[in-house]
């Protein structure tokens, strides 16, 4: 038996420092800017170069239709006091019967070590959890990415596992290129008792996590 999605709402969250919100046509500019850092296009499959045409075909199409289709939901991370985009929260591959969905999340280069990545994501389960009933969250890291996993372990995951060889990540070439190079994923999960006694983190963290299949 399956069960049919409803779609996700279109809402908006706060933190004490942040607001998550769906994106709009200007942040297509910061958004382009993010997905060509070097970290970004390490630990991602983004496209590269990503230009400002692919962040706003991404913006006005593909994110709107993932949303109502139930698919996924992405939020713009932006500073509370500045409005500034500090980031990227996304959910993807959900599964309504199960009430389980994977969490990804990205943050520029400017914001990092601030604690907005834990802080998003943090707001972002407590929201699954309580309105959207939601039972399951999944976070995939790569191996080696151990900024991505600290901020998992901030907000409560608990590590399940290895997939050997599941991820492909990115390295710089000789001559400035990129080539691809596969290693491990780090499963890790967070269920609604596991948020249990978790404040609300403001600690560094690096923030970018495995955002699969992302056009």
């Amino acid at each position: 038996m399956t069960t049919a999605s409803p779609g996700f709402p279109d809402v908006s969250l706060s933190t004490e420092r942040l607001v998550l919100r769906p994106f709009e046509e200007a942040d297509v500019p910061a958004l382009a800017e993010m997905m060509n850092d070097e970290l970004v296009v390490t630990w991602t499959a983004v496209p590269q170069p990503y230009t400002e045409e692919e962040a706003r075909a991404w913006v006005a199409d593909h994110a709107p239709t993932e949303r109502t289709a139930g698919r996924g939901l992405d939020f713009a991370v932006a500073e509370f006091l500045t409005q500034r985009l500090v980031g990227v929260v996304r959910l993807a591959g959900t599964d309504w019967r199960v009430r389980s969905t994977e969490l990804s999340y990205i943050v520029a280069p400017w914001a990092r070590g601030e604690g907005y990545a834990s802080e998003a994501a943090l707001a972002t389960a407590r929201w699954l959890f309580d309105d959207q009933k939601f039972e399951r969250i999944e976070i995939r890291t790569a191996a080696d990415n151990t900024a991505s996993q600290q901020v998992a372990q901030k907000i409560g995951c608990i590590s399940e596992g290895v997939l050997r060889n599941a991820c492909i990540a990115r390295a710089r070439t000789e001559d400035g290129g990129w080539t691809e190079v596969r290693t491990d994923f780090i499963v890790w999960s967070l269920l609604p008792e596991d948020l249990e006694g978790v404040g609300d983190p403001l600690a560094g963290d690096g923030g970018y996590s495995s955002f699969p299949d992302w056009n």
